[in-house]
């Protein structure tokens, strides 16, 4: 496999395309390179290597955006959410089952007890009491349950890292539903304040009518002009109210329940320009799903080894103790001891084949496990490299757009004055109207876009990282 980059000065800036360049090279080096040979089975195995990621710790992104109660709506999801809570259940269950994997390694001992009476025709009846113990443990000389604990313990770091990767899925849909909130709240203000400028307008347009200065023409179009900006409104409406119903189901509560807290329009909140920067080029490996691919490849080994182990002799090693006694007060006094030591071995001579294509399996699935590890590096790679993409050209875009906003408003301001004056006709004040209301629908717009773009590149990042 070869992961192929293109550096362009006027796609990326210098220091995304050296971050992204070296963050490949890191992922690159870990899927061609990073098989070693294991000293129990011999078989190819993924090696781990110490690379300063490891020493990264986990940031609170959300903070850089400075709005308190976007904190507060994450820091809610990440207790409250519903997937959340399964995939933390999830993991429980994980190390459960790696517990009782562990525990089938260790020696077994056993009591039991038992109180018979019998009786036959013509005699007395007779009792008797047994009191047991007894111990047993296999011996792992191929190795075969300590690849199975292996595999369990990469399967509950699987999950471990498959619960940080909805931790943070879940923290960026909520930051990206509450800036499409405020997004569309800034949007609905710009919309409201061009239609009241609209509504002028068409006042002025009835007045000039009334007066002759002006055809039916003019108050027609000034009318179809006030109309399409009052039809935008209830499409903002509509797109606010579903943020905060999204919102609410993010953080485990009725669609209707955050209603009262998000309705008070806010700023979109801006995240720091340099928060992007900030991020090391190689936490793409700390990326959670990356991890949990990882583990699962090494689950995937260790049960090949398992599988393979299975074809092997068996060694069980037992003993038990035993009292008897015609009375339950005789076994602690006079009963009968009896004990015994045993040692087996089981070896597998014909199953057709079974054991064979256990193994076969076992490599298949390891291949699968192989092949998703490389699916998700390339698809954290395209994500980094989309939201950097996305990032730039959009802080472009604004930059352009803001000068056309501007402009705009001061050409419907020279519009309207020159219109009631008489110097210009409707159709200049028509044109630059809506030439004000589209330049600043794209400002906002564009505003609620570049926080989105920080998020979905923190969020391809792996989250944030100091």
């Amino acid at each position: 496999m070869f992961l192929y980059l293109t550096h362009t000065k006027d796609r990326l800036p210098d220091v995304w395309s050296l971050k992204l360049i070296c963050s490949a090279l890191v992922i690159a080096s870990l899927m061609l390179g990073g098989c070693s040979t294991s000293p129990v089975s011999g078989r190819s195995a993924l090696t781990v290597e110490n690379t300063p990621s490891a020493l990264l710790t986990q940031t609170d992104w959300w903070v850089s955006f400075g709005d308190p109660l976007l904190s507060q709506l994450v820091t809610t999801s990440l207790s409250a959410n519903t997937s959340i809570r399964s995939s933390q259940a999830a993991l429980q269950q994980a190390r459960a089952l790696r517990d009782v994997k562990i525990a089938a390694t260790r020696p077994s001992l056993t009591l039991s007890g038992s109180a018979q009476r019998n009786q036959i025709e013509h005699t007395d009846a007779s009792n008797s009491f047994n009191a047991g113990l007894d111990a047993s443990w296999e011996v792992d000389i191929f190795g075969g349950n300590r690849a199975s604990v292996n595999a369990s313990e990469f399967d509950a770091q699987a999950a471990a890292a498959s619960l940080r990767d909805v931790q943070v899925s879940i923290a960026a849909e909520v930051a990206l539903a509450y800036i499409q909130l405020r997004g569309s709240q800034a949007q609905l203000a710009i919309a409201q304040s061009n239609l009241t400028s609209q509504q002028e307008t068409l006042q002025i347009t009835q007045w000039r009518a009334q007066a002759g200065l002006v055809t039916s023409l003019e108050v027609e179009q000034a009318q179809t002009s006030v109309a399409q900006t009052a039809a935008q409104i209830p499409v903002l409406q509509t797109s606010i109210a579903q943020s905060r119903h999204s919102l609410a189901v993010l953080t485990g509560q009725r669609p209707l329940d955050l209603d009262v807290l998000l309705t008070p329009a806010r700023p979109v909140p801006q995240a720091n320009m340099d928060m992007a920067e900030q991020i090391p080029a190689d936490t793409l490996r700390q990326r959670a799903d990356v991890r949990a691919a990882e583990h699962s490849v090494r689950a995937a080994l260790a049960r090949v080894d398992a599988a393979d182990a299975a074809r092997y002799p068996s060694f069980n090693l037992g003993g038990s103790l035993s009292l008897s006694a015609l009375t339950l007060a005789g076994l602690t006094n006079g009963a009968t001891l009896a004990g015994g030591l045993l040692g087996s071995v089981s070896v597998p001579l014909l199953d057709g084949g079974a054991a064979k294509s256990q193994v076969l399996a076992q490599e298949a699935a390891l291949e699968q496990a192989r092949a998703t590890y490389q699916a998700t590096v390339l698809k954290a790679l395209q994500e980094v490299e989309d939201a950097l993409v996305a990032l730039k050209n959009d802080r472009d875009r604004l930059n352009f757009q803001q000068l056309a906003a501007t402009s705009a408003a001061n050409a419907d301001l020279l519009a309207q004055n020159r219109y009631a004056s008489g110097l210009i006709d409707f159709q200049t004040v028509l044109q630059t109207q809506r030439t004000l209301l589209s330049t600043q629908d794209s400002v906002a717009s564009l505003q609620a876009s570049i926080s989105a773009d920080h998020v979905r590149l923190v969020k391809a990042m792996g989250g944030g990282w100091r």
